[in-house]
């Protein structure tokens, strides 16, 4: 193993400054510490030239890109072809497992992994620490992307749900203005010929719907099917009523009508007698 400086001090709390930035959690194997940064933006060399490293016995670079070449063989016709680069600053074959690493992980981007030596040769172990880290930055920003992405999934479903409904609540909010004119309509049919109706509609209020979140306006629209539901109850209602009283009006005057019959067949009883026998009144004439 070569070493490119003596044995450092334990390296500092590492707190990453630049944007974009994912760090493993660190490993410590007699006296020697090991720690990785990930990133899919920041330039190889800029990300290996941290300032969290400064201290680092060994900055080993592994970066994988896009090649502006495509490859024209394979089955599946022109396959996209990468560029990949490495240093091992000091840790023979350290920057050739990270490539690897990029590689395996089909990420494309930029890792460094730190290693501040404690004196104590780790022989093999150390490639294994290596790649644990490594791996593990380049974890992290693939939850951070799948967080990312799915939390823009949410926002555009949310989004598209939020159309959906300030739609729906203006339909709502029409179809109850119109149910409530009918309401009143026949309010006043049923109770015509008792007085002036009152006046039972209520003004619409406005609302400003596009400035309402999504729960607001999911709770609104349940509390617009229910007054929908209600309004067809009393129309209903009011239906049953008028029909009800029509038929107790068809019953009063069929009764009537019955009753003024029977009392013209009373006062009137010669309507109901058998006409007299012509024949009788007449015996001589001959038919």
């Amino acid at each position: 193993m070569s070493l490119k400086r003596k044995r450092t001090p334990s390296p500092p709390p590492i707190v990453a400054e630049l944007p974009d930035v994912f760090q493993s959690d660190s490993i410590y194997d007699r006296s020697s510490t090991f720690v990785a940064h990930f990133s899919s933006t920041i330039k190889p060399k800029d990300l290996q030239n941290s300032k969290e490293f400064e201290s680092a016995s060994h900055r080993i670079l592994g970066w994988r890109r896009t090649s502006n070449q495509r490859s024209l063989t394979g089955a599946a016709g022109s396959q996209q072809l990468y560029i990949t680069g490495s240093d091992d600053d000091g840790e023979k074959y350290g920057g050739k497992r990270l490539e690897k690493v990029l590689e395996a992980e089909q990420v494309e981007g930029a890792v460094v992994v730190a290693r501040w030596y404690g004196g104590v040769l780790l022989g093999p172990t150390r490639f294994t620490h290596i790649e644990i880290c490594a791996k593990e930055a380049i974890h992290r920003w693939k939850e951070a992307v799948a967080e990312k992405t799915e939390k823009k999934r949410r926002l555009e479903a949310d989004e598209h749900e939020r159309h959906k409904l300030l739609n729906v609540l203006r339909e709502r909010d029409q179809s109850i203005s119109t149910l409530r004119g009918l309401l009143a309509e026949k309010e006043g049919a049923a109770s015509k010929g008792m007085g002036s109706p009152a006046d039972i509609s209520t003004p619409t209020k406005s609302f400003d719907y596009d400035s309402m979140p999504l729960q607001r306006l999911k709770t609104l629209e349940r509390a617009r099917d229910a007054s929908i539901g209600f309004l067809l109850k009393k129309i209903d209602q009011v239906e049953e009523r008028h029909r009800q009283s029509q038929l107790s009006e068809e019953e009063a005057c069929q009764k009537s009508i019955s009753g003024l019959l029977g009392q013209r067949i009373t006062d009137e009883p010669h309507l109901c007698a058998p006409a007299p026998d012509m024949a009788s009144q007449h015996p001589n004439e001959i038919p």
